[in-house]
């Protein structure tokens, strides 16, 4: 799927020409605090539900079902931002993304020689990555919404007798099982951050920038263009 602009290619022969640690932007700034609210919120949740079962003894009901409702509204924001803003289709897999993805690791695979694919903003394990995580984030914001009528709250009196045992007894089970997804995804996630050769997104995770270099080394400008740099060539018309 190509994400460009009409006017990408004069932009591409622009970009090739910039010194290599011309810094260009991945991340916006609302995006990056978007990002880390979500995995602040995350940590807390599963540090909440998790520590009691380790032995670990505190007051961790009121911090969950709190840090669950400012997680619902984050995602609410983001959701919301993303529709308004027409980026939906940015964690889209086209056939052809799966096509050349699969090429390249049996070209890996069968020679010697590095065959690196080449996506837009986002490779398909990054969509891949996306999806799985926004299903298991969803499903457990569902449920634990639900769960909420079980809890006494200055907004609500519990009702434990909404639903019946076996109702409650699969949503805790659907509520635990996305936990446990989530933390074997945040384990991936943090594990392909640390690597070395991924460092780069992660300080653009934090920073907001990458460098002309790595954009065309890891990613098909004719695809993707930073919109910083496509303004300032506008500009320069």
């Amino acid at each position: 799927m190509n994400t460009s602009s009409p006017k990408s290619g004069k932009n591409h022969t622009t970009v090739s020409t910039c010194p290599a640690n011309t810094r260009l932007e991945r991340h916006a700034l609302a995006d990056r605090i978007l990002h880390w609210l979500i995995a602040l919120a995350m940590i807390t949740l599963l540090c909440t539900s998790l520590l009691p079962i380790l032995g670990v003894k505190f007051e961790w009901v009121l911090i969950h079902w709190i840090t669950g409702m400012l997680l619902t509204l984050v995602i609410i924001v983001h959701i919301m931002k993303v529709l308004i803003l027409g980026r939906l289709h940015l964690m889209n897999i086209s056939k052809q993304e799966i096509s050349s993805q699969i090429e390249a690791i049996h070209a890996d695979l069968s020679t010697t020689e590095s065959h690196s694919f080449k996506a837009g903003k986002y490779s398909p394990a990054q969509k891949g990555y996306h999806q799985a995580m926004a299903l298991l984030v969803l499903t457990a914001i569902a449920t634990g919404l639900l769960m909420l009528v079980k809890i006494d709250s200055p907004f609500w009196d519990r009702d434990p007798y909404l639903l019946s045992q076996e109702t409650w007894g699969f949503i805790y089970v659907i509520h635990g099982f996305s936990a446990l997804g989530s933390i074997s995804l945040i384990m991936i996630h943090v594990y392909f951050a640390l690597r070395p050769e991924k460092l780069f997104y992660t300080r653009s995770m934090i920073l907001g920038w990458i460098t002309r270099d790595e954009l065309m080394h890891y990613h098909d400008p004719a695809h993707w263009l930073p919109a910083t740099f496509t303004a300032k060539a506008e500009n320069r018309k």
